[in-house]
Protein backbone atom coordinates (compact mmCIF):
# COMPACT_ATOMS: atom_id res chain seq x y z
CA UNK A 1 0.00 0.00 0.00
CA UNK A 2 1.36 3.40 -0.95
CA UNK A 3 1.97 5.97 1.75
CA UNK A 4 0.72 9.57 1.34
CA UNK A 5 2.93 11.69 -0.92
CA UNK A 6 4.30 8.72 -2.86
CA UNK A 7 3.62 7.58 -6.43
CA UNK A 8 3.97 4.11 -8.00
CA UNK A 9 7.52 3.16 -8.87
CA UNK A 10 8.64 3.32 -12.49
CA UNK A 11 11.75 1.90 -14.12
CA UNK A 12 14.59 3.48 -16.10
CA UNK A 13 18.25 2.88 -16.88
CA UNK A 14 18.86 3.99 -13.30
CA UNK A 15 16.71 1.20 -11.94
CA UNK A 16 13.41 1.48 -10.12
CA UNK A 17 12.34 5.08 -9.60
CA UNK A 18 10.03 6.06 -6.76
CA UNK A 19 8.49 9.51 -6.91
CA UNK A 20 8.11 11.11 -3.51
CA UNK A 21 6.39 14.43 -2.83
CA UNK A 22 8.21 16.92 -0.59
CA UNK A 23 6.63 17.87 2.70
CA UNK A 24 5.11 21.30 3.20
CA UNK A 25 8.19 22.54 5.05
CA UNK A 26 10.49 21.13 2.35
CA UNK A 27 8.51 22.91 -0.38
CA UNK A 28 8.70 26.16 1.54
CA UNK A 29 12.44 25.73 2.10
CA UNK A 30 12.97 25.06 -1.61
CA UNK A 31 10.98 28.13 -2.65
CA UNK A 32 12.91 30.37 -0.28
CA UNK A 33 16.29 29.01 -1.41
CA UNK A 34 15.40 29.50 -5.09
CA UNK A 35 14.10 33.02 -4.44
CA UNK A 36 17.25 33.95 -2.56
CA UNK A 37 19.63 32.64 -5.21
CA UNK A 38 17.65 34.30 -8.02
CA UNK A 39 17.21 37.75 -6.50
CA UNK A 40 19.95 38.43 -3.92
CA UNK A 41 23.49 39.52 -4.93
CA UNK A 42 25.44 37.78 -2.19
CA UNK A 43 28.66 38.57 -0.36
CA UNK A 44 30.26 35.74 1.60
CA UNK A 45 32.78 36.19 4.43
CA UNK A 46 34.34 33.63 6.77
CA UNK A 47 36.34 33.72 9.99
CA UNK A 48 37.79 31.29 12.52
CA UNK A 49 36.92 31.82 16.19
CA UNK A 50 38.93 30.62 19.18
CA UNK A 51 36.27 28.80 21.21
CA UNK A 52 38.46 27.56 24.08
CA UNK A 53 37.15 30.06 26.62
CA UNK A 54 33.55 29.74 25.42
CA UNK A 55 33.53 25.95 25.69
CA UNK A 56 34.93 26.12 29.21
CA UNK A 57 32.56 28.90 30.29
CA UNK A 58 29.38 27.29 28.99
CA UNK A 59 30.02 24.19 31.08
CA UNK A 60 30.28 26.39 34.18
CA UNK A 61 27.18 28.45 33.40
CA UNK A 62 24.53 28.77 36.06
CA UNK A 63 21.89 26.09 35.64
CA UNK A 64 24.17 23.68 33.81
CA UNK A 65 25.85 23.63 30.42
CA UNK A 66 24.56 26.32 28.05
CA UNK A 67 24.02 24.99 24.53
CA UNK A 68 26.55 26.40 22.10
CA UNK A 69 23.77 27.69 19.85
CA UNK A 70 22.48 29.82 22.73
CA UNK A 71 25.88 31.50 23.04
CA UNK A 72 25.94 32.16 19.29
CA UNK A 73 22.40 33.60 19.37
CA UNK A 74 23.38 35.91 22.22
CA UNK A 75 26.56 37.03 20.44
CA UNK A 76 24.68 37.71 17.21
CA UNK A 77 21.94 39.61 19.03
CA UNK A 78 24.41 41.94 20.73
CA UNK A 79 26.30 42.50 17.47
CA UNK A 80 23.06 43.15 15.57
CA UNK A 81 22.20 45.88 18.03
CA UNK A 82 25.42 47.68 17.04
CA UNK A 83 25.05 47.03 13.29
CA UNK A 84 21.57 48.22 12.23
CA UNK A 85 21.95 47.26 8.57
CA UNK A 86 22.69 43.65 9.51
CA UNK A 87 19.34 43.75 11.32
CA UNK A 88 17.47 44.93 8.26
CA UNK A 89 16.71 44.15 4.63
CA UNK A 90 16.88 45.63 1.14
CA UNK A 91 13.41 46.03 -0.31
CA UNK A 92 12.18 47.91 -3.39
CA UNK A 93 15.20 50.18 -3.63
CA UNK A 94 15.42 51.17 0.03
CA UNK A 95 16.72 49.86 3.34
CA UNK A 96 14.38 48.53 6.03
CA UNK A 97 15.98 48.73 9.48
CA UNK A 98 14.12 46.80 12.16
CA UNK A 99 13.67 48.05 15.71
CA UNK A 100 13.52 44.57 17.24
CA UNK A 101 16.33 42.01 17.17
CA UNK A 102 14.64 38.68 16.41
CA UNK A 103 17.03 35.81 15.71
CA UNK A 104 15.77 32.81 13.72
CA UNK A 105 17.46 29.45 14.35
CA UNK A 106 17.14 26.73 11.72
CA UNK A 107 16.07 23.38 13.17
CA UNK A 108 15.39 20.01 11.57
CA UNK A 109 13.89 16.84 12.96
CA UNK A 110 13.29 14.00 10.50
CA UNK A 111 11.49 15.62 7.58
CA UNK A 112 10.41 18.64 9.60
CA UNK A 113 12.32 21.83 8.80
CA UNK A 114 11.56 25.06 10.64
CA UNK A 115 13.22 28.32 11.62
CA UNK A 116 11.69 29.32 14.96
CA UNK A 117 12.46 32.80 16.25
CA UNK A 118 13.98 34.05 19.49
CA UNK A 119 12.12 37.35 19.76
CA UNK A 120 13.98 40.34 21.27
CA UNK A 121 17.06 38.17 21.64
CA UNK A 122 19.21 41.20 22.53
CA UNK A 123 17.23 41.67 25.77
CA UNK A 124 17.53 38.05 26.93
CA UNK A 125 20.27 36.32 28.90
CA UNK A 126 21.97 33.27 27.43
CA UNK A 127 20.23 31.02 29.96
CA UNK A 128 16.80 32.31 28.88
CA UNK A 129 17.69 31.87 25.22
CA UNK A 130 18.82 28.31 25.93
CA UNK A 131 15.47 27.53 27.56
CA UNK A 132 13.55 28.91 24.59
CA UNK A 133 15.69 26.94 22.15
CA UNK A 134 14.98 23.69 24.02
CA UNK A 135 11.24 24.37 24.01
CA UNK A 136 11.20 25.31 20.33
CA UNK A 137 13.26 22.25 19.37
CA UNK A 138 10.71 20.10 21.19
CA UNK A 139 7.89 21.72 19.22
CA UNK A 140 9.72 21.06 15.95
CA UNK A 141 10.27 17.40 16.90
CA UNK A 142 6.64 16.74 17.84
CA UNK A 143 5.15 18.83 15.03
CA UNK A 144 3.47 21.42 17.26
CA UNK A 145 5.48 24.41 16.05
CA UNK A 146 3.12 27.31 15.23
CA UNK A 147 3.18 30.08 12.64
CA UNK A 148 3.77 32.57 15.46
CA UNK A 149 6.89 30.62 16.51
CA UNK A 150 8.49 31.06 13.07
CA UNK A 151 7.44 34.66 12.37
CA UNK A 152 9.35 37.92 12.50
CA UNK A 153 13.01 36.87 12.25
CA UNK A 154 15.35 39.74 11.36
CA UNK A 155 18.47 37.52 11.13
CA UNK A 156 19.04 33.78 10.87
CA UNK A 157 21.54 31.26 12.27
CA UNK A 158 22.08 27.84 10.71
CA UNK A 159 24.15 25.54 12.91
CA UNK A 160 25.27 22.36 11.15
CA UNK A 161 28.23 22.04 13.47
CA UNK A 162 26.16 19.63 15.57
CA UNK A 163 26.38 17.21 12.63
CA UNK A 164 30.16 17.51 12.42
CA UNK A 165 30.27 19.83 9.38
CA UNK A 166 33.23 22.19 9.73
CA UNK A 167 32.09 24.95 7.35
CA UNK A 168 29.35 25.56 4.78
CA UNK A 169 27.36 28.15 2.86
CA UNK A 170 23.75 29.13 3.58
CA UNK A 171 21.64 31.41 1.33
CA UNK A 172 20.27 34.69 2.66
CA UNK A 173 16.61 34.28 3.68
CA UNK A 174 14.19 36.60 1.85
CA UNK A 175 13.48 39.75 3.84
CA UNK A 176 16.77 39.67 5.75
CA UNK A 177 20.23 41.15 5.24
CA UNK A 178 22.33 38.16 6.28
CA UNK A 179 22.56 34.62 7.59
CA UNK A 180 25.29 33.03 9.74
CA UNK A 181 26.45 29.46 9.08
CA UNK A 182 28.01 27.86 12.18
CA UNK A 183 30.46 24.98 11.86
CA UNK A 184 31.61 22.38 14.35
CA UNK A 185 33.98 23.17 17.21
CA UNK A 186 37.12 21.16 16.60
CA UNK A 187 40.33 20.59 18.54
CA UNK A 188 43.44 22.04 16.90
CA UNK A 189 47.06 22.63 17.96
CA UNK A 190 47.74 26.29 18.78
CA UNK A 191 50.85 28.21 19.76
CA UNK A 192 50.61 29.97 23.13
CA UNK A 193 53.56 31.47 24.93
CA UNK A 194 55.97 29.53 22.77
CA UNK A 195 54.29 26.20 23.53
CA UNK A 196 52.01 24.12 21.35
CA UNK A 197 48.81 23.34 23.25
CA UNK A 198 45.36 21.98 22.43
CA UNK A 199 42.88 24.62 21.34
CA UNK A 200 39.31 24.71 20.07
CA UNK A 201 38.23 26.56 16.94
CA UNK A 202 35.00 27.11 15.03
CA UNK A 203 34.33 28.39 11.51
CA UNK A 204 31.69 31.07 10.98
CA UNK A 205 30.49 31.95 7.47
CA UNK A 206 28.39 35.08 6.97
CA UNK A 207 26.37 35.41 3.75
CA UNK A 208 25.01 38.91 3.13
CA UNK A 209 22.75 40.76 0.74
CA UNK A 210 25.40 43.01 -0.82
CA UNK A 211 22.81 45.67 -1.60
CA UNK A 212 22.50 46.58 2.09
CA UNK A 213 25.52 45.07 3.85
CA UNK A 214 28.80 46.02 2.19
CA UNK A 215 32.23 44.46 2.72
CA UNK A 216 33.53 46.66 5.54
CA UNK A 217 30.18 46.66 7.36
CA UNK A 218 29.85 42.89 7.06
CA UNK A 219 33.44 42.33 8.17
CA UNK A 220 32.95 44.54 11.23
CA UNK A 221 29.74 42.72 12.14
CA UNK A 222 31.30 39.26 11.77
CA UNK A 223 34.38 40.35 13.73
CA UNK A 224 32.23 41.53 16.62
CA UNK A 225 30.42 38.18 16.75
CA UNK A 226 33.79 36.44 16.90
CA UNK A 227 35.11 38.78 19.58
CA UNK A 228 32.06 38.21 21.78
CA UNK A 229 32.38 34.43 21.46
CA UNK A 230 36.04 34.68 22.45
CA UNK A 231 35.02 36.69 25.55
CA UNK A 232 32.14 34.54 26.86
CA UNK A 233 31.90 36.37 30.18
CA UNK A 234 30.05 39.12 28.31
CA UNK A 235 27.58 36.56 26.95
CA UNK A 236 26.94 34.87 30.27
CA UNK A 237 26.61 38.06 32.32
Amino acid sequence: MESPGEHPATTSAKGAVRIEEPSRSERQLGRRAAESRATVPELELATVVDMSAAMAARAEAVGGAAPLTALVVRACALALREHPRANGAYRDGHFELYARVNVGVAMMSGEAVAVPTIVDADTKATREIAGELRALAGSVRDGTITSADVAGATFTIVNLGVTGVSSFYSPVPPGQAAVLAVGAVREVPVLRGGDIVAGQEMNLTLTCDHRILYGTHAASFLAQIGTLLERPQELLA
